[in-house]
Formats: structure tokens, sequence, C-alpha cells
């Protein structure tokens, strides 16, 4: 069994433990609004994920049950969205985070519980899976405030719930139960408060036992199944499916199969 290795932050708790990576965001005080120092944090947190072999499942949820998170910290937009190198320095840096939290090669999965709402919606759009309590609501609010959202925000929306459905979520700026998100495809499950702690916990064990280059294998590969044709890396998907059979863990796989027993995956 892994240690425990945890970290705490004002604003980020940061947690490895059986082969799990726990990020929570934590200024519950605020619905965990995602601020700029949050955003490098995020980065931070997930390229260490990324590089610790002991992880092997990342789950990113936010502190105080009320909330995933609202959104970003607009208190802080007077000063740190106010002119054109400003935005440009904020995007920059939630950009990093989005591009770390897409981009990890392990899978992710975003526990949901209460308001997830425009950035924090973002945050877990860039999760690979979304689980969620019956009581959480989600939305974006750019219409009410006036913002923009670019390609790089738009598409991962987009390419769950369609386009006729991103424009309602878009235009209406209305807040959706989690009935509704998830008749769109935009969560995975829904399930009762008091059942998704166990839930997530069952769910990340799982996926922590399976043979970690098929999922990383998995999860690349559709990536490259969701570009268009002429940007799709097909030597790179050989690649990754080549790494699966040449690896210990396939050869594991077969005896355990075998043997009928549950077999023990080390990621080589």
């Amino acid at each position: 069994m892994n240690p425990v290795v945890s970290s705490t932050t004002d604003l980020l708790i940061v947690e490895k433990r059986n082969g799990i990576g726990y990020l929570r965001l934590n200024r519950p005080e605020k619905h965990n609004a995602v601020s700029y120092e949050m955003w490098q944090g995020i980065a931070q947190v997930m390229a260490d994920f990324e590089a610790d072999d002991t992880v092997r499942v990342v789950v990113v949820s936010g502190e105080g049950g009320r909330a995933f998170s609202a959104g970003a910290d607009i208190s802080q937009f007077e000063k740190q969205r106010a002119s054109a190198g400003a935005i440009e320095e904020y995007n920059m840096e939630a950009g990093l985070a989005h591009e770390k939290l897409t981009n990890i090669s392990k899978p992710t999965i975003a526990k949901i519980a209460g308001y997830c709402i425009g950035g924090g919606l973002g945050i877990a759009l860039c999760c690979d899976l979304r689980l969620a309590t019956d009581d959480s609501k989600f939305g974006i609010p750019a219409a009410k405030l006036g913002l923009g959202y670019g390609y790089g925000g738009l598409k991962p929306l987009v390419a769950l719930v369609g386009p006729i459905r991103a424009k309602e979520i878009l235009f209406t700026a209305k807040q959706f139960d989690a009935a509704e998100a998830y008749d769109m495809g935009l969560i995975n499950q829904v399930l009762p408060k008091e059942e998704l702690d166990g839930f997530v916990d069952e769910y990340t064990e799982t996926i922590a036992g399976n043979a970690p280059l098929t999922i990383k294998a998995s999860k690349q590969i559709i990536a490259e199944v969701c570009k268009d044709p002429d940007d799709r890396d097909l030597e790179l998907c050989k690649r990754l499916v080549d790494a699966c059979f040449d690896s210990e863990d396939y050869k594991e796989g077969r005896r355990a199969f075998m043997e009928k027993r549950k077999p023990q995956f080390q990621g080589k």
C-alpha cells in the first residue's frame, strides 16, 4: 500500500494515497472561486502528479460540500483582467492549468458536489469523467458578465454536449440541475449526496487496479480520434498499443487470467 503524502495551502489541498492523487480547491467560504494563484497551483500540482509513477488516477474536487467551484474569482478581475496585457497574462496561467489537466496521461475524475459554474465547469470539462451529486448546479454565466469564451474554452463543451446544447448553455447563461446536465451528456453519473464519496472511492480503486499503460493508451488514442483527420498522429497510436503488448503488465495480465487471480500491474 502506498504511503499517504499530503500538503495543504490556503488555496489547495493535495494528497496522494493508495495510487490516487487528490486535488481539492480550498476556498469554501467563496464557493471555491478560482483565484489567479490557484490557476498557477493547479498547473504545478498536475505536473507533479504526471511525474509521480505511484499516482494512477487523479480526483479533483472542492472543499465544503456546497460547491465544486463557482468559477473564476471575479473580485480579481478589476486588477488582473482590466487591461489587454493583464488579460493575456491571466489567460496564460489559466490556459496552462487547463492544458495540464487535459493532457495528463493519467485518468482524471471531477468529483462534483454543489455549484459547478463558469471557470469551475471549465475545470470539470478538462477531466476525463465527471461524477456529481443530485443537487449539483451547472452553468456558464459569461453572457451576464460580458466575458468572451475562446476556442479552447468552448471546444471541450461542444465536444461533450454538441453545438445546440452548447448554444443553450451560453446564450441563456442559466443554471442547469444535475438531471439536465446528465441528459446533455455533461456528466457521467448522478448520485445522492451521501453516496458520492463511497462511489468515487470504489470507482477510483477500480481504475487504479487496471493496467496503467492500457489506460494511458486508451486516453491518448481517444484524444487522437477526436482530432481532425489531418491532425491525427496514427504512428503515436501504434506506438502506444505496441508498448502495451511489449510490457510486463501484459504478461502479468495473461498469467493472472490463467491463474484466476487479480493482476498486480506495475505500469511497466
